[in-house]
């Protein structure tokens, strides 16, 4: 997966993508902006896409979009203006790897059905993690692959074709847990299966320093294979 293609393949989707995908991905969204609302202040939405989730925030939260694609924001600008959505302070085009904000910047990075659709994740994360504030949270959607199998196997198979789609197939929960011992920047808080049928999941990470002194809850056992 190249940053370009991925841009192009969303430039793509921007027309039927609140159709398409608007009703799967409903609970996902109401259950990250739900969490990142806990905390509330400036929110990071990365690959806020056309704006789906934007009317969700409550007006106390102030909230900066980017995306990687120019088309996937027009609609969401269309969207802001539409709603009248003031709290909104900003939509940019700007790349998940290198994101051209000061460490701490906000109080929540959310990142919806994003992350396996990223060329480097393990880089975005960590930028995640640069941009949000010491005992702030990065609150993750995303699909987890299986580790064995025969849909792990299927998940494998399918990659050169969903990759020109725009995400990945095949992403374990393994690629998080190592990530974040890497890291050594964050704190797991919640992994926690999404209805209807659990295949995707809501991920939640505390930023560790001094203001971080949540402690970790309604998490399995995160070895677990998720076959």
């Amino acid at each position: 997966m190249h940053r370009d293609q991925v841009a192009s393949a969303y430039g793509r989707w921007a027309p039927v993508y609140d159709m398409v995908f608007g009703p799967v991905f409903r609970r996902g969204r109401h259950a990250a902006v739900e969490a990142a609302e806990q905390i509330g202040g400036r929110v990071l939405e990365v690959g806020v896409g056309t704006g789906l989730s934007l009317p969700d925030y409550s007006r106390r939260s102030t909230v900066v979009g980017i995306d990687i694609s120019g088309p996937m924001l027009d609609k969401a600008r269309d969207r802001v203006a539409r709603l009248r959505l003031r709290n909104v302070e900003s939509l940019d085009v700007m790349d998940a790897e290198s994101l051209s904000y000061a460490d701490g910047s906000f109080d929540v990075v959310v990142a919806q059905y994003v992350v396996t659709a990223i060329p480097n994740p393990e880089k975005a994360l960590s930028e995640f993690a640069r941009v949000v504030r010491p005992g702030g949270e990065i609150i993750l959607t995303s699909r987890l692959g299986a580790e064995h199998g025969l849909r792990g196997t299927l998940e494998k198979w399918l990659m050169p074709v969903t990759s020109k789609l725009g995400w990945r197939t095949e992403f374990p929960w393994a690629r998080y847990e190592r990530w974040a011992e890497m890291s050594g920047a964050v704190r797991l808080l919640e992994r926690r299966a999404l209805p209807p049928l659990g295949h995707f999941w809501l991920i939640r990470f505390a930023r560790l320093g001094e203001a971080a002194e949540t402690t970790i809850t309604n998490t399995p056992d995160i070895r677990k294979d998720l076959r």
